[in-house]
């Protein structure tokens, strides 16, 4: 077992000086202010990837145990005991508005038609790391290989993700270059500025139109956000980084490109999988791709953007180019839940203690169809999932559609075949899994009971 995942590095406030038979608790320590003790683990990780699949493919025709994997998802056959693909999901308040797919994927919130003003809802992501996240360094790790961030705060503010592979090493495991009274000064000036920005726009708020009031509400409200997170810096600025071995630094600061996508994939893995063996955070969102603007993938020949291979408009090669890609997506997330297993805790390997959810807000891109949107879940069982079977909310009233023609199965991603299968319902459960006591969570309408043991 690694040491890495034993938190050896820091120091709780309950920690008691042991000898000749009595215990003494230690006085506050300035490596103890304003850290929670370390609880048990119990993790999320969210990865998105952009314009849907080639659902002609894609789809699985049947459901319970003795389902067969469909060619995109053969990747994850070892892996069919810690997953469960879960078919005709979609988010009531998002059909048919699919500019906003990426947006409220974790969030659910309604989006208004045309000329509507869209404000956002918080993240369950974010829901999680106010629980999960209270005793590590980071709260919430934002990621993205493409695209955007998924995370959002629970004032409806994007929070920005980072997709600078060396920035995300540094920022977890590298050495300041400024001692800790340099970087507390440049905190505590942050600080200042933050309280003065504040008071200004405490005198001017009176003086404004609603418009303009709405607008300023929005920036303190991302004010607040960094206000949170200079502290939160300034109170592990005593609590060293986790050691890693120097093969893996190595290994980690790797540079990488597009070029070389299956690798750099794995590098955001593996730093995803380094992050959760050290307890650095334990909750990651992670965008593998922006819904307009994601890569081709020049390793397996093809130099298309994944929007354009969406908009396929049924041509056959185009298709097979989606599915190729649909394939190689699937293959990294087999590599992440490898290394997830890899690893151990006590009784449990990484995987069994976090949950993590790969999907997309669309189903069929051509046509922006977002209702059977593709999600896979896995990992957790530590948690209380029990896997091995597809659960397919399309499956008892299908028989309407012939899925064997591609014109009547593309319905079922433009409209849901069963409306209480809701996105909604599923973060619910992830919430619930990881101790979050809430009932509801958006448009939700009671938990997944298939997932659960």
């Amino acid at each position: 077992m690694s040491n890495l995942n034993r938190s050896n590095w820091r120091i709780s406030r309950r920690q008691m000086l042991r000898g000749l038979g009595a215990a003494i608790a230690l006085p506050l320590l300035d490596c103890m202010a304003g850290i929670p003790a370390p609880s048990k683990p119990k993790r999320s990780v969210f990865l998105y990837i952009p314009n849907g699949v080639n659902t002609l493919t894609w789809q699985i025709d049947k459901a319970g145990a003795d389902y067969t994997f469909t060619k995109p998802l053969q990747p994850l056959e070892k892996h069919r005991a810690d997953i469960t693909p879960i078919s005709g999901l979609h988010h009531p308040m998002v059909l048919g508005k699919h500019h906003n797919c990426e947006k409220v994927w974790l969030t659910g919130a309604n989006v208004p038609g045309d000329g509507g003003a869209f404000r956002n809802t918080v993240s369950a992501d974010q829901v999680i790391a106010e629980t999960q996240g209270a005793s590590t360094r980071f709260s919430s790790l934002e990621m993205a290989i493409e695209g955007q961030s998924l995370a959002w705060s629970k004032d409806g503010i994007q929070i920005p993700a980072e997709r600078n592979t060396q920035q995300i090493f540094n920022m977890l495991f590298g050495v300041e270059k400024d001692s800790k009274e340099t970087i507390r000064r440049r905190l505590s000036r942050r600080g200042s500025i933050l309280d003065l920005v504040a008071d200004d726009a405490k005198r001017v708020n009176d003086k404004l139109g609603s418009e303009d009031r709405s607008k300023l509400d929005e920036y303190l409200t991302a004010v607040r956000q960094v206000e949170e997170r200079t502290k939160r810096a300034d109170d592990w600025l005593n609590v060293p980084k986790p050691p890693i071995p120097a093969t893996d630094a190595a290994s980690l600061q790797r540079r990488l490109s597009m070029a070389e996508a299956g690798a750099y994939y794995r590098l955001f893995y593996d730093l995803m999988v380094m992050a959760i063996r050290t307890d650095s955070t334990r909750v990651i969102t992670c965008g593998i791709g922006g819904e307009g603007n994601a890569s081709g993938i020049p390793e397996i020949g093809i130099l298309q953007t994944r929007h354009g291979l969406s908009h396929h408009n049924g041509d056959p090669e185009q298709l097979r180019r989606l599915t190729e890609t649909d394939t190689f997506l699937i293959g990294q997330l087999s590599y992440f839940l490898d290394q997830l297993k890899e690893h151990k805790e006590e009784t449990n390997t990484l995987l069994d203690t976090t949950q993590v959810l790969w999907g997309s807000g669309m189903a069929y891109g051509h046509s922006h169809g977002n209702a059977n949107l593709p999600t896979i879940l896995a990992g957790g069982k530590a948690l209380g999932y029990k896997h091995g079977t597809h659960v397919d909310f399309n499956l008892p009233k299908i028989g309407k559609y012939d899925v064997t023609n591609a014109t009547e199965h593309y319905k079922i991603c433009s409209r849901p075949v069963d409306g209480d299968a809701r996105v909604s319902n599923l973060l619910l459960t992830m919430l619930q899994r990881v101790d979050i006591k809430v009932d509801t969570f958006q448009d939700s309408l009671k938990p997944i009971s298939q997932i659960v043991a």
